[in-house]
């Protein structure tokens, strides 16, 4: 597999620590996406002189701008809050992976197995569906939206593969870690929680992060199950202009925000896994 595509597809289990380092965006594809961008949006200026009477290219995606970020607000709120919930449950679901009792370790695996190769697509589509539209509280209806489903249904995935990180990040720690413990009397909880975990927090944070990047771009995929976020918004705007040349100019112009967005995430990931090595 070359390197290019490693930002794209996730880690396996058998992967360790070295899968996970190579869990990395790319400068080379980053930039290449950044400069064809670039030139759409120069070829959309370069088309504004022979726009005629209508507004031009750059004119048009300035004036649509506001509603086009309000759009991209809710790929970031869903992705954040799909990281915030998958990272709480997907800890506990990864300590769950390396328990000494098999009723909790076979479970615990059999759903983060189930949850990593599940396509996101689906998930979506089951919380969309089966999850309940609105509560009944003491009396009173709530209503679910249907961003907060889609980020629900982001979590499980996260939620399985943060449990991978975390599983295997404790495996990475020395054995003698867990012998040193052991000969001073800790028990094992006291050893996961005040010694091998403190350890694995430099170890996860750089795959944490790039995980989340990874979700913000898949973010857009809630638009297939009616969640206006910032692929619908060009999608409508393009609609109400009904102008064909203004279709890669806008597509453009979404991609260079998630990069505005993602990028620097992806070189801090880097910047991480380089200070924070582990030495071997």
């Amino acid at each position: 597999m070359s390197r290019p595509f490693a930002v794209l597809l996730p880690f396996r289990p058998g992967d360790g620590l070295a899968g996970i380092a190579g869990y990395r965006a790319d400068r080379r594809v980053a930039a290449g996406l950044a400069l064809a961008a670039g030139l759409i949006l120069v070829h959309a200026a370069a088309h504004a002189a022979t726009a005629g009477a209508k507004p031009a290219i750059l004119e048009t995606l300035w004036r649509w701008t506001p509603f086009l970020l309000g759009g991209f607000v809710w790929n970031i709120v869903i992705s954040a809050l799909a990281m915030a919930v998958g990272t709480a449950l997907g800890f506990l679901l990864g300590i769950a992976q390396i328990s000494q009792v098999r009723a909790v370790r076979a479970p615990s695996w059999f759903a983060t197995q189930l949850l990593r190769n599940a396509p996101w697509l689906v998930l979506l589509f089951y919380c969309m569906y089966l999850l309940p539209f609105q509560l009944h509280v003491f009396g009173t209806r709530i209503g679910i939206p249907d961003w907060l489903k889609a980020a629900f249904g982001f979590a499980l995935p996260v939620m399985a593969y943060v449990s991978e990180i975390v599983r295997g990040a404790i495996r990475s720690i020395p054995a003698g870690q867990w012998e040193s413990a052991e000969a001073l009397s800790f028990t094992r909880s006291q050893t996961i929680w005040m010694i091998i975990i403190p350890q694995c927090l430099k170890r996860m944070l750089p795959a944490w992060m790039n995980l989340y990047a990874i979700v913000t771009m898949a973010s857009v995929l809630a638009n297939v199950v009616g969640v206006s976020e910032g692929l619908t918004a060009a999608r409508e705007m393009l609609a109400a202009e009904q102008r064909v040349e203004l279709l890669l100019p806008v597509y453009a112009y979404v991609l260079l925000w998630f990069f505005a967005y993602c990028y620097p995430i992806a070189r801090a990931t880097v910047f991480l896994e380089r200070r924070w090595a582990v030495a071997h």
